[in-house]
């Protein structure tokens, strides 16, 4: 589910929800792991026949292209994968079994 600013979404406030509706409703949130909420508004965006204007995409193809070399980062990550040598012969033994 795509998560929107509460200025692009509208409240309801629905009432005389069948008990079925609403067991079937909390089971699949239950199983999805998701928000009753969230539940709720995809099977309305599916009533409405409009459950692929709201899929959430996951991919990465906005980031193809983007990337820029950045010699500060690459000395920051090249200091991080450096081992420590000092470090290490400071630690205890490790009992060996």
């Amino acid at each position: 589910m795509v998560r929107r600013h509460r200025s692009e979404a509208t409240q309801y406030t629905i009432r005389d929800v069948p008990k079925v509706v609403d067991q079937a409703l909390r089971r699949r949130a239950g199983r999805m792991a998701k928000s009753l909420n969230e539940v709720a508004v995809e099977a309305l965006a599916r009533g409405a026949g409009i459950e692929q204007e709201l899929a959430e995409h996951r991919d990465v193809d906005f980031l193809f292209g983007s990337w820029v070399e950045d010699p500060l980062v690459d000395g920051a990550l090249a200091a991080q994968r450096t081992i420590d040598v000092d470090a290490f012969s400071r630690l205890p033994q490790i009992a060996r079994a």
